[in-house]
């Protein structure tokens, strides 16, 4: 007999199979609620999770930050015959998704209780992982690859200044990830150097087993200059812009994370090397992004950061401009939209508001975190219902007005996407 869980993902991937792909709803399924492991081999050979910037875990105890995890898995083949599927591993003891290691074909299988959904594979360990800048640091903790190793992440500021005055964002576990890394790994550091970062990046570039086509330079919000010597946010960026860029120019599509900026401090992003632009928008109703981003709301406002964002097409092109939306944090407790139809109406607001003007937002499933705002709320992850209705109305609108697939994600489409951190590369 088939449980609640497996019966409730039948009826979307049915209801919606004209749609959406039934690898979008499953990935999408699997991010919002997490994964358990049975058993793992922590001397296998797969990319472990690196703890770039954020815990992207809804458990954080010490037994889950001190096991080795892969960053990320694929699944495939099972009932569904699934095309490969790329999923970012967010670990979480009580999920129903579970994977377990199959004694007699000693491979890792994933269920969804007792039922088996897919074949699974780990990213692979890459070899310029296990390397070391000049200065002595791992590449690994340097300069991450995720995204199956297409995607180089530089967060070269682990913390974010909002923390200081309680105004962080409510779903954020930034400065609580970096604490709780620290605890196993000294060498997890707050700021790392331009030279550390220009060293991994030669590491990367040199080893034959690289596949990245893109780098994303991020970090936490700036806000108090006097902490850092006296650069801006966006003097402490350029410098790493202007290194990576007149070191290793046109060899990977470059893209940098910050808070949103005026003009003139968007060309010097522009004029240093960055090609895409992203600023984390998060949530588009006025009174949720008030109460879930309050450092944004205090420093910059919510209809300020629209308008640079609007405002920066003009820096880097109209598909040059990415923002993204933490989806999901509309219905968290207590804050949130009561129903899953509001929430999206909502939110599909903003996204049109957006595309209309060719700019193209993305979204990252929402993770629970435990030890950020909304986690220590008790919140559970939004329903599924919510993504697959966002899934449809991005694409919706996304083909309403014409846009190109986002640059810098990647292939997209079912068996194609890599993109881990939530399904609308997929859903082409």
């Amino acid at each position: 007999m088939k449980k609640d869980n497996l019966i409730g993902l039948e009826f979307f991937i049915e209801k919606y199979a004209g749609s959406l792909n039934r690898e979008a709803i499953i990935k999408e399924d699997i991010l919002r609620q997490g994964i358990s492991f049975d058993k793992i081999n922590e001397k296998g050979n797969f990319s472990s999770k690196s703890y770039f910037i954020f815990s992207f875990n809804i458990d954080n105890d010490d037994d889950i930050i001190n096991q080795r995890y892969p960053e990320e898995v694929a699944v495939m083949n099972g009932p569904y015959n699934l095309k490969r599927t790329v999923i970012s591993v967010r670990i979480n003891k009580s999920s129903p998704y579970k994977i377990k290691f199959d004694q007699l074909s000693e491979e890792y299988r994933l269920y969804l209780d007792d039922s088996f959904i897919g074949d699974v594979a780990f990213s692979p360990e890459r070899s310029y992982m296990l390397k070391k800048t000049d200065s002595g640091k791992s590449v690994r903790d340097v300069a991450p690859t995720i995204e199956w190793g297409y995607l180089i992440y530089l967060a070269v500021f682990r913390m974010c200044q909002y923390f200081e005055n309680d105004d962080e964002c409510a779903f954020c576990d930034m400065n609580s990830n970096y604490v709780n890394q620290r605890k196993s790994n000294k060498g997890y550091s707050a700021v790392k150097s331009v030279e550390d970062i220009v060293s991994a990046l030669s590491v990367i570039e040199s080893s034959d087993d690289s596949e990245a086509g893109a780098y994303t330079l991020t970090g936490g919000s700036i806000i108090d200059d006097i902490k850092f010597k006296g650069d801006t946010e966006i003097d402490f960026y350029v410098k790493f812009l202007e290194a990576i860029e007149e070191r290793f120019r046109g060899r990977w599509i470059s893209k940098v994370v910050v808070q949103a900026h005026t003009p003139k401090n968007l060309k010097r992003l522009k004029d240093a090397g960055a090609h895409i632009y992203h600023t984390n928008f998060e949530v588009w109703d006025k009174n949720l992004f008030e109460k879930i981003c309050p450092g944004k709301s205090k420093f910059i406002g919510r209809d300020e950061w629209i308008k640079r964002i609007a405002d920066s097409a003009s820096i880097f092109g109209e598909c040059g401009v990415i923002p993204n939306f933490v989806a999901g944090v509309e219905l968290s407790k207590p804050f949130g939209f009561d129903n899953v139809d509001d929430a999206i109406n909502s939110t599909a607001e903003g996204l049109e508001f957006f595309m209309s003007k060719k700019i193209i937002p993305r979204y990252t499933t929402w993770c629970p975190e435990k030890t950020s705002r909304l986690g220590k709320f008790g919140n559970s992850p939004a329903p599924l219902e919510y993504y697959v209705k966002l899934l449809i109305k991005w694409h919706e609108l996304h083909y309403k007005y014409n846009l190109p697939i986002p640059e810098g994600y990647g292939a997209a489409g079912a068996g194609k996407a890599e993109f881990s951190v939530s399904a609308f590369m997929d859903a082409f």
